[in-house]
């Protein structure tokens, strides 16, 4: 470096300005090291410090908010690139039965109520999980829509109604087919946190031949090798 850009870089400094102001103004890309060395005598104001200080604190600031920002778009289009990689999911669900019927099994697996003889019993808090059940049992079975009954399950300081035309709505069920919300005496006096909390909707289907039907193929997908 010439003695000129030197001296200009240790009045820049002198002045009050960081080092990330002085390779800015002279355009150069000194290291901080070599800039710290040559302004190793400059003696720098209270005042001045103070606004250096303040500059280097938003400067991190605004860094670290870029960085946030990248990191989330980056996020972002790799997660869309996973649903991508997924998509032909949805296409094998809609054509292939024995997938679909798969499917089925494994939620009514996870979610769904055992050793209940006559009917199912289905319950989730999520309305994609819910819709996504129903969808498959209506597809994979011959159903009578007269049978289902419907049963929100909520906290003490939700609105029942709402929720049953919330849920009637997600699952194509009439109202007039929902039986009376059950509220969770644990919960009354306490305000729900979680935002778009629906409650739980339990969906019951009176139908035996369906309820083993539907036992028999979780218990293949259990026993599969």
């Amino acid at each position: 470096m010439s003695d000129a850009t030197r001296t200009r870089a240790v009045s820049l400094r002198e002045s009050g300005k960081t080092y990330r102001e002085i390779r800015s103004i002279l355009g150069l890309q000194i290291p901080k090291s070599t800039l710290s060395y040559w302004c190793r005598n400059v003696t720098i104001s209270r005042p001045l410090l103070n606004k250096m200080e303040e500059k280097m604190r938003a400067g991190g600031a605004k860094g670290l908010a870029i960085a946030h920002a990248n990191h989330r778009t980056e996020r972002e289009a790799y997660l869309h690139s996973l649903q991508q990689d997924n998509s032909h999911i949805q296409h094998t669900l809609q054509t292939n039965d024995s997938c679909a019927k798969s499917v089925l099994a494994a939620l009514y697996l996870a979610e769904g109520g055992k050793r209940r003889r006559g009917s199912l019993m289905f319950g989730n808090s999520d309305p994609k999980i819910i819709a996504l059940f129903l969808k498959l049992l209506r597809r994979t079975y011959q159903i009578d829509s007269s049978k289902f009954r419907c049963t929100v399950l909520c906290r003490a300081d939700q609105d029942t109604k709402t929720l049953e035309q919330f849920w009637a709505k997600i699952t194509g069920i009439p109202s007039t087919q929902f039986y009376a919300s059950r509220i969770d005496a644990r919960t009354v006096g306490k305000k729900t946190q979680k935002e778009g909390y629906h409650g739980v909707c339990r969906i019951d289907y009176f139908s035996a031949s369906v309820y083993n039907d539907l036992v028999a193929a979780g218990d293949v997908l259990v026993a599969a090798e």
